[in-house]
C-alpha cells in the first residue's frame, strides 16, 4: 500500500492512497465537506471491492490537486466515510495513474511520478 501526501488549495492531505485496482478516484465526505467543492450530482453505482454495490454521493469534476508541486486536474467520486476504509480520505486510482504516468517497480516496490519523483 503507498500513501502519498497531496495539496488541494491551501489543505495538505497527508493519508491519499495510490491503488491501481480502483477504477475510479474517490474523496471521502468529510473531505469534501472541509474542501468545500461543489459537486454534481451522480447517475450510476459503483461496485466496490468487497462486491457490494454502493451509489456514490456526489461526483467532483477538475478538481485542482498537486503532487509534488505538479499540477492534475481530477475528477473524484464523492464515498460516504462508512463506505469506505476509515485509514485514508482520498484515493487515486487508475485514472489519476495514468495522467501521472506512474510506473510501479514491483520487485523493489519504488513508484515514480512523471518520471521525476520517487516514493
Amino acid at each position: 500500500m503507498v500513501i502519498i501526501q497531496v495539496h488541494i488549495g491551501k489543505n495538505t492531505i497527508k493519508d491519499v492512497l495510490l491503488d491501481g485496482g480502483f477504477g475510479i478516484n474517490i474523496i471521502i465526505e468529510q473531505l469534501k465537506l472541509r474542501l468545500g467543492p461543489k459537486p454534481k450530482p451522480i447517475p450510476y453505482n459503483l461496485k466496490m471491492v468487497d462486491q457490494t454495490t454502493t451509489k456514490p454521493m456526489r461526483l467532483i469534476k477538475d478538481l485542482k490537486i498537486y503532487v509534488h508541486e505538479i499540477l492534475y486536474i481530477t475528477t473524484f467520486n464523492v464515498l460516504q466515510n462508512s463506505v469506505v476504509d476509515s485509514s485514508y480520505s482520498m484515493l487515486l486510482g487508475r485514472p489519476w495513474l495514468r495522467d501521472a504516468k506512474v510506473a510501479h517497480d514491483w520487485g523493489n516496490n519504488i513508484i515514480t511520478i512523471q518520471g521525476n519523483w520517487t516514493i
